[in-house]
């Protein structure tokens, strides 16, 4: 499912216009973020949690040239499905 997908099936389901769904899913998506970069847990009750990890700093090497380089340390996006998610899955 792409993100137009997901408009129009939000705008089925809530009965709204597909660009009000389209408002909503970009303000929805636009909050996640910024709670994400002040560090915090964004955490939909039976669906899952958005965090952010962090990612340190290790040697790579370059597939073209195979030199050695240094990739640095970084701060990752990650999710962990809850268990009203995984249970619908499986």
């Amino acid at each position: 499912m792409n993100k137009q997908e997901l408009i129009d099936a939000m705008a089925d389901g809530a009965d709204i216009s597909k660009a009000s769904a389209g408002r909503a899913l970009d303000a929805a998506v636009a909050a996640i973020t910024k709670s994400l970069k002040k560090g915090q847990i964004v955490t939909l009750v039976g669906f899952g949690s958005f965090y952010v990890t962090k990612r340190a700093a290790r040697m790579g090497r370059n597939p073209q040239t195979g030199a050695a380089l240094k990739i640095k340390a970084a701060k990752v996006p990650k999710f962990r499905a809850g268990k009203g998610l995984k249970d619908a899955v499986n």
